[in-house]
């Protein structure tokens, strides 16, 4: 299994987790972690080795700076999932009317996870165009995101128990909307491959209103 499969189980065990309130799916997701660590030194170490051993030039030296900056994005994206199951113990039942934001946190992993799988795509492809399509899918990530926000921030009331949940689901989308961050950089990542220029697919520098 290749460790964005990885990256991607771990994904749809820790929504699952989540919405379903199953703390003992969470401690597998944490476990299960492991193998992708172990994936991540095995990568890293691989390249060094090839460094060491074949010094690549031109295109394949791009290829193996491709491979370092993605594997970490892939091992950042599994602590991401780890972060999201850790909160799943300290979490109360559900309140009432939160299926609003239940709904919307699954509608999110689900787009993380057909992120990872076109950013795969494009990596294996050398596909810019998908790559770049990651901007795109993003939107959809970064919308649910300040949806489960507003949603939280209205069902919090004056109910401890029920503003601790409604935090906890606010933290979990932003570790989903982090994830979706992941897989654009690593879309940049491939156009670099292709290219042989580095270039920020989106200028978070700047508002959107003075972008040209």
């Amino acid at each position: 299994m290749h460790t964005a499969d990885l990256a991607v189980e771990a994904l749809e065990q820790a929504v699952e987790a989540v919405v379903t309130s199953d703390a003992e799916l969470a401690s597998m997701v944490i476990e299960n972690d492991d193998r992708i660590d172990g994936r991540y030194l095995e990568t890293h170490q691989g390249v060094l080795n090839l460094l060491a051993r074949q010094a690549p030039v031109a295109s394949d030296l791009r290829l193996v700076s491709a491979l370092l900056h993605t594997i970490v994005h892939i091992e950042r994206i599994g602590d991401l999932c780890v972060n999201m199951s850790k909160l799943v113990p300290l979490m109360e039942d559900s309140p009432p009317n939160a299926d609003v934001i239940t709904a919307r946190i699954q509608a999110a992993g689900l787009q993380a996870t057909d992120q990872i799988r076109q950013a795969q795509t494009a990596f294996r492809t050398r596909n810019v165009e998908l790559a770049e399509d990651l901007v795109r899918q993003d939107d959809t990530i970064d919308r649910l995101n300040r949806e489960v926000f507003n949603a939280a921030v209205e069902i919090g009331g004056s109910d401890p128990a029920t503003r601790e949940w409604a935090a906890h689901m606010m933290l979990i989308a932003r570790y989903l909307e982090r994830i979706g961050d992941h897989t654009v950089d690593i879309g940049e990542q491939i156009a670099f491959v292709v290219s042989g220029l580095f270039r920020e697919f989106t200028d978070a520098s700047r508002p959107d209103s003075v972008q040209s």
